[in-house]
Protein backbone atom coordinates (compact mmCIF):
# COMPACT_ATOMS: atom_id res chain seq x y z
CA UNK A 1 0.00 0.00 0.00
CA UNK A 2 0.85 4.02 -1.09
CA UNK A 3 1.24 6.26 1.48
CA UNK A 4 1.75 9.81 0.89
CA UNK A 5 2.52 12.95 3.12
CA UNK A 6 -0.54 15.62 3.54
CA UNK A 7 -0.77 18.76 4.62
CA UNK A 8 -3.65 20.10 7.23
CA UNK A 9 -4.43 23.81 7.02
CA UNK A 10 -3.99 24.29 11.01
CA UNK A 11 -1.74 26.45 13.59
CA UNK A 12 0.33 24.64 15.66
CA UNK A 13 -1.80 25.93 18.48
CA UNK A 14 -4.41 23.30 17.67
CA UNK A 15 -1.78 20.33 17.53
CA UNK A 16 -0.25 21.19 20.85
CA UNK A 17 -3.57 21.74 22.78
CA UNK A 18 -5.02 18.47 21.55
CA UNK A 19 -1.76 17.06 22.54
CA UNK A 20 -1.85 18.40 26.04
CA UNK A 21 -5.32 16.33 26.39
CA UNK A 22 -3.86 13.20 25.17
CA UNK A 23 -0.79 13.45 27.38
CA UNK A 24 -2.35 13.91 30.43
CA UNK A 25 -5.10 11.87 29.73
CA UNK A 26 -2.30 8.79 29.46
CA UNK A 27 -0.56 10.41 32.50
CA UNK A 28 -3.98 9.94 34.36
CA UNK A 29 -4.53 6.22 33.32
CA UNK A 30 -0.72 5.69 33.44
CA UNK A 31 -1.17 4.10 30.05
CA UNK A 32 2.35 2.26 29.36
CA UNK A 33 3.61 2.26 25.38
CA UNK A 34 1.86 2.91 22.42
CA UNK A 35 2.32 3.26 19.03
CA UNK A 36 2.10 6.99 18.95
CA UNK A 37 3.56 9.37 20.68
CA UNK A 38 0.72 12.48 21.96
CA UNK A 39 1.73 14.66 19.55
CA UNK A 40 1.56 12.02 16.71
CA UNK A 41 -1.70 11.19 17.88
CA UNK A 42 -3.46 14.57 17.81
CA UNK A 43 -2.01 14.95 14.58
CA UNK A 44 -4.16 12.18 13.19
CA UNK A 45 -6.92 13.02 14.79
CA UNK A 46 -6.28 16.47 13.51
CA UNK A 47 -6.03 14.70 9.99
CA UNK A 48 -8.83 12.78 10.22
CA UNK A 49 -11.29 16.27 11.25
CA UNK A 50 -9.51 18.45 8.96
CA UNK A 51 -8.63 16.95 5.96
CA UNK A 52 -11.71 14.12 6.42
CA UNK A 53 -8.81 11.40 5.60
CA UNK A 54 -10.44 7.96 5.95
CA UNK A 55 -8.79 5.40 9.27
CA UNK A 56 -7.81 3.22 6.31
CA UNK A 57 -5.53 6.03 4.84
CA UNK A 58 -4.27 7.06 8.22
CA UNK A 59 -3.46 3.94 9.61
CA UNK A 60 -1.15 3.69 6.03
CA UNK A 61 0.49 7.33 6.50
CA UNK A 62 0.88 6.79 10.33
CA UNK A 63 2.25 2.92 9.61
CA UNK A 64 -0.78 1.48 12.45
CA UNK A 65 -3.80 -0.94 11.97
CA UNK A 66 -6.74 0.66 10.79
CA UNK A 67 -8.13 0.16 14.00
CA UNK A 68 -5.41 1.53 16.28
CA UNK A 69 -6.29 4.69 13.94
CA UNK A 70 -9.94 4.81 14.62
CA UNK A 71 -9.44 4.32 18.37
CA UNK A 72 -6.85 6.98 18.27
CA UNK A 73 -9.52 9.67 16.64
CA UNK A 74 -12.11 8.87 18.47
CA UNK A 75 -10.23 9.19 22.12
CA UNK A 76 -9.08 12.35 20.84
CA UNK A 77 -12.77 13.75 19.50
CA UNK A 78 -14.23 12.90 22.72
CA UNK A 79 -11.01 14.56 24.72
CA UNK A 80 -12.16 18.05 22.60
CA UNK A 81 -15.70 17.43 23.02
CA UNK A 82 -15.40 16.51 27.00
CA UNK A 83 -14.04 20.84 26.76
CA UNK A 84 -16.83 22.54 25.09
CA UNK A 85 -18.48 24.97 26.28
CA UNK A 86 -22.60 24.42 27.14
CA UNK A 87 -24.49 26.80 25.83
CA UNK A 88 -25.02 28.22 29.46
CA UNK A 89 -21.29 29.33 29.33
CA UNK A 90 -21.68 29.79 26.01
CA UNK A 91 -24.10 33.06 26.65
CA UNK A 92 -21.75 34.84 28.73
CA UNK A 93 -19.98 35.74 25.66
CA UNK A 94 -22.88 35.65 23.69
CA UNK A 95 -24.52 38.15 25.71
CA UNK A 96 -22.26 41.20 25.40
CA UNK A 97 -22.73 41.07 21.37
CA UNK A 98 -24.36 43.73 20.08
CA UNK A 99 -26.44 41.24 18.13
CA UNK A 100 -26.39 36.86 17.34
CA UNK A 101 -26.96 35.28 13.97
CA UNK A 102 -29.15 32.11 14.42
CA UNK A 103 -28.97 29.46 11.73
CA UNK A 104 -29.03 25.47 11.17
CA UNK A 105 -26.79 23.68 9.26
CA UNK A 106 -27.75 20.35 7.54
CA UNK A 107 -24.95 17.82 7.67
CA UNK A 108 -24.94 15.13 5.56
CA UNK A 109 -24.62 11.20 6.52
CA UNK A 110 -23.69 8.48 4.38
CA UNK A 111 -24.35 5.85 7.13
CA UNK A 112 -28.43 5.91 6.78
CA UNK A 113 -30.66 4.48 4.33
CA UNK A 114 -33.83 2.69 4.57
CA UNK A 115 -37.24 3.30 6.60
CA UNK A 116 -36.01 2.44 9.67
CA UNK A 117 -33.81 6.03 9.88
CA UNK A 118 -36.32 8.16 8.08
CA UNK A 119 -36.14 10.68 11.07
CA UNK A 120 -32.74 11.59 9.38
CA UNK A 121 -34.27 12.13 6.07
CA UNK A 122 -34.04 15.86 5.39
CA UNK A 123 -36.98 16.85 2.53
CA UNK A 124 -35.00 19.79 1.12
CA UNK A 125 -31.96 18.55 0.28
CA UNK A 126 -33.35 14.72 -0.08
CA UNK A 127 -30.38 12.80 1.70
CA UNK A 128 -30.15 11.98 5.37
CA UNK A 129 -28.47 14.26 7.46
CA UNK A 130 -28.37 15.62 10.75
CA UNK A 131 -29.19 19.47 12.13
CA UNK A 132 -26.48 21.54 14.12
CA UNK A 133 -28.30 24.83 15.37
CA UNK A 134 -25.13 27.73 14.99
CA UNK A 135 -25.03 30.91 17.13
CA UNK A 136 -22.83 33.33 15.12
CA UNK A 137 -21.60 36.88 16.13
CA UNK A 138 -21.89 39.76 13.68
CA UNK A 139 -18.92 39.06 11.72
CA UNK A 140 -19.92 35.32 10.91
CA UNK A 141 -17.58 33.65 14.06
CA UNK A 142 -18.81 30.70 15.99
CA UNK A 143 -20.13 31.48 19.33
CA UNK A 144 -21.56 27.79 19.77
CA UNK A 145 -22.71 24.96 17.69
CA UNK A 146 -25.76 22.62 19.36
CA UNK A 147 -25.43 18.74 19.81
CA UNK A 148 -26.79 16.71 16.61
CA UNK A 149 -30.62 16.20 15.73
CA UNK A 150 -32.37 14.29 13.01
CA UNK A 151 -32.16 15.86 9.79
CA UNK A 152 -35.79 16.16 9.75
CA UNK A 153 -36.23 18.33 12.33
CA UNK A 154 -37.11 21.39 11.93
CA UNK A 155 -35.24 24.77 12.24
CA UNK A 156 -37.29 26.09 15.25
CA UNK A 157 -37.71 23.20 17.04
CA UNK A 158 -34.01 21.77 17.49
CA UNK A 159 -33.78 25.79 18.46
CA UNK A 160 -36.16 25.50 21.13
CA UNK A 161 -35.33 21.85 22.15
CA UNK A 162 -31.56 23.33 22.62
CA UNK A 163 -33.30 25.58 24.74
CA UNK A 164 -31.65 28.49 22.41
CA UNK A 165 -34.74 30.96 22.09
CA UNK A 166 -34.80 30.81 25.73
CA UNK A 167 -31.24 31.34 26.76
CA UNK A 168 -30.96 34.52 24.37
CA UNK A 169 -34.15 35.97 25.02
CA UNK A 170 -33.40 35.73 28.77
CA UNK A 171 -29.89 37.83 27.84
CA UNK A 172 -31.77 40.28 25.73
CA UNK A 173 -29.33 39.27 22.87
CA UNK A 174 -31.23 40.81 19.72
CA UNK A 175 -30.71 37.65 17.06
CA UNK A 176 -31.72 37.72 13.59
CA UNK A 177 -32.82 34.21 11.63
CA UNK A 178 -34.48 33.06 8.68
CA UNK A 179 -38.04 31.71 8.20
CA UNK A 180 -37.88 28.50 9.55
CA UNK A 181 -37.72 30.46 12.69
CA UNK A 182 -41.26 32.15 12.25
CA UNK A 183 -43.21 31.90 15.70
CA UNK A 184 -40.16 32.32 17.77
CA UNK A 185 -40.39 34.88 19.86
CA UNK A 186 -38.74 36.38 22.32
CA UNK A 187 -35.88 38.41 20.87
CA UNK A 188 -35.76 36.44 17.96
CA UNK A 189 -36.79 38.90 15.00
CA UNK A 190 -37.68 36.87 11.48
CA UNK A 191 -37.99 38.43 8.21
CA UNK A 192 -41.47 39.49 7.18
CA UNK A 193 -43.63 36.43 5.34
CA UNK A 194 -46.40 36.82 3.03
CA UNK A 195 -49.30 34.17 3.89
CA UNK A 196 -51.93 33.47 1.13
CA UNK A 197 -54.51 34.89 0.72
CA UNK A 198 -53.16 38.29 2.36
CA UNK A 199 -52.19 40.84 0.27
CA UNK A 200 -48.15 41.11 -0.95
CA UNK A 201 -45.54 42.85 0.79
CA UNK A 202 -45.60 46.59 1.45
CA UNK A 203 -42.50 48.49 0.24
CA UNK A 204 -41.64 49.04 3.72
CA UNK A 205 -41.61 45.35 4.58
CA UNK A 206 -39.77 44.82 1.72
CA UNK A 207 -37.09 47.27 2.48
CA UNK A 208 -36.76 45.64 5.97
CA UNK A 209 -36.50 41.83 4.48
CA UNK A 210 -33.50 43.05 2.23
CA UNK A 211 -31.74 44.57 5.49
CA UNK A 212 -32.37 41.66 7.52
CA UNK A 213 -30.64 39.80 4.70
CA UNK A 214 -27.79 41.24 4.54
CA UNK A 215 -27.35 40.89 8.37
CA UNK A 216 -28.33 37.74 7.98
CA UNK A 217 -25.95 36.60 5.43
CA UNK A 218 -22.99 37.32 7.81
CA UNK A 219 -23.78 34.20 9.79
CA UNK A 220 -23.52 32.09 6.56
CA UNK A 221 -19.86 32.52 7.52
CA UNK A 222 -20.02 30.53 10.89
CA UNK A 223 -21.73 27.69 8.40
CA UNK A 224 -18.79 27.58 5.88
CA UNK A 225 -16.70 27.82 8.70
CA UNK A 226 -17.94 24.37 9.74
CA UNK A 227 -17.40 23.23 6.22
CA UNK A 228 -13.67 23.81 6.35
CA UNK A 229 -13.28 21.18 7.88
CA UNK A 230 -13.69 18.34 5.55
CA UNK A 231 -15.01 15.42 8.31
CA UNK A 232 -18.24 17.20 8.05
CA UNK A 233 -18.43 17.39 4.18
CA UNK A 234 -19.99 14.17 4.53
CA UNK A 235 -20.02 11.62 8.06
CA UNK A 236 -19.48 8.86 7.43
CA UNK A 237 -20.05 7.58 11.19
CA UNK A 238 -22.90 6.59 13.06
CA UNK A 239 -25.14 9.35 13.82
CA UNK A 240 -24.43 8.73 17.80
CA UNK A 241 -21.06 10.49 17.02
CA UNK A 242 -22.15 13.44 15.39
CA UNK A 243 -22.67 15.39 18.52
CA UNK A 244 -18.99 14.87 20.10
CA UNK A 245 -17.54 15.42 16.38
CA UNK A 246 -19.43 18.79 16.18
CA UNK A 247 -18.37 19.35 19.61
CA UNK A 248 -14.59 18.76 18.61
CA UNK A 249 -14.31 20.67 15.88
CA UNK A 250 -15.82 23.71 17.76
CA UNK A 251 -13.18 23.61 20.45
CA UNK A 252 -10.24 23.63 17.63
CA UNK A 253 -12.07 26.39 15.95
CA UNK A 254 -12.24 28.48 18.93
CA UNK A 255 -8.71 27.54 19.83
CA UNK A 256 -7.19 28.36 15.86
CA UNK A 257 -9.10 31.97 16.67
CA UNK A 258 -7.10 31.80 20.76
CA UNK A 259 -10.31 31.98 22.17
CA UNK A 260 -10.92 28.84 24.19
CA UNK A 261 -12.18 29.26 27.54
CA UNK A 262 -9.45 26.99 28.80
Amino acid sequence: MLSYPSAISLSTRSLNHLADLVRDRRNTLRSGWRRLDAGQQALLALAHLRNGDAPAQLAAGFTVGATTAWRYVREAVDLLAATAPTLAQAMAGIARLAYAILDGALIRNDRLGGTANRRYYAGKPRHHAINAQVIADCAGRLKWVSPALPGSTHDLTAAREHGIIDALTDKGVMTFADKGYQGAGGTVRTPHKRHHPRPPLSRNQKAVNRSHARIRALGERANATLKTWKILARLRCCVQRASAILAAIFVLQLTEEQRHPG
